[in-house]
């Protein structure tokens, strides 16, 4: 039996602009997930995913052949995406699944599947890893966007991570791993929305309405840099309302502070897609209470989320 697992994803600086080059800081979570595959000695694939209970949340099977030739049988969506995903690593790999025998396999999450931390960049990571492909390809095949997920499913530590163009045709992907432990972090906690976002959605609204592009990466830049080099409360809660009002003006949406918590004692910020999944909280004291108050029941500290180093 064979056993992968990738970890993770928090974007605390560069949401959006991380596309066009933006140098953003990145956290790989201690949730993730697992793959494991066993072989069978039948030329199919039979699939299980389990959910952070233990409770399978999608199972369905394909023939190899059903994969490889492109034959395609009534699926629902899950399936389908999972075999757009074994022909995605075809095409990087030829070799993969020719063979007489076939595959049992079984993904476990450790975090709830609405949570958006990863579940489809822990499963491009850990495929890629068993199909021996580049996994930054493979989510070019499939689900897109600009890899930071990819890099946090490979990385134990924060890191900072910039996409910056070779040529016309090639982009250069830095990835850095950093010292981002900041003294502060008790007063850092992580709230679910209560709402998944769909990132493709938020980067289709993104492209559509950017301007002045160099102007902002530099300016997102600059604060990535400080928050990174800098360690008190004070200075961290100023960057990322600066951060957030920037980003506000570029998609034309309120900042989450404003819409929800302007009553806050303390800093809010989005991480990724605006308008769902987590937002950072920076507070000198506990905000449990005032989250829940509000209807908001997920609130984590950052030594629960965050993978420590």
């Amino acid at each position: 039996m064979k056993k992968f697992y990738s970890n993770g994803k928090l974007l605390i600086t560069g949401e959006y602009v991380v596309l066009d080059g933006a140098l953003s800081l990145a956290l790989p979570t201690k949730f993730g997930q697992s793959l494991e595959i066993e072989t069978i000695n039948e030329p199919k694939i039979i699939w299980e995913s389990f959910d952070e209970k233990n409770n399978i949340w999608f199972e369905d099977s394909f023939t190899i052949d059903e994969v490889c030739s492109g034959f395609k049988k009534p699926h629902n969506d899950v399936s389908k995406r999972i075999i757009q995903i074994l022909e995605a690593v075809k095409t990087l790999n030829p070799d993969f699944l020719i063979t007489n025998e076939g595959f049992k396999i079984s993904t476990k999450l450790t975090f709830p599947r609405n949570w958006g931390l990863g579940t489809s960049s822990t499963l491009i990571n850990n495929i890629a890893d068993w199909a021996n492909v580049d996994a930054y390809q493979l989510l070019e095949k499939t689900f897109g966007g600009s890899g930071y997920d990819i890099a946090c499913a490979q990385n134990n530590t924060p890191i900072t991570y910039q996409l910056k163009p070779l040529n016309s045709t090639e982009i250069h992907r830095s990835i850095k791993k950093i010292d981002f432990n900041p003294e502060f972090k008790e007063s850092l906690y992580f709230v679910y929305l209560n709402k998944k976002q769909n990132s493709r959605d938020g980067i289709a609204t993104y492209n559509a309405t950017k301007n002045n592009t160099a102007s902002i990466v530099s300016e997102i830049n600059d604060i990535t840099n400080q928050i990174i080099s800098r360690n008190s409360l004070e200075d961290f809660e100023f960057l990322i309302s600066q951060h957030e009002n920037i980003i506000s003006k570029i998609i034309n949406q309120k900042t989450v502070q404003e819409r929800f918590f302007s009553d806050f004692n303390g800093s809010i910020k989005s991480l990724g897609a605006w308008g769902g999944d987590f937002v950072l909280a920076a507070s000198k004291n506990n905000p449990n209470a005032y989250f829940k108050e509000k209807g908001f029941d997920v609130v984590l500290p950052y030594k629960e989320m965050i993978l420590l180093f």
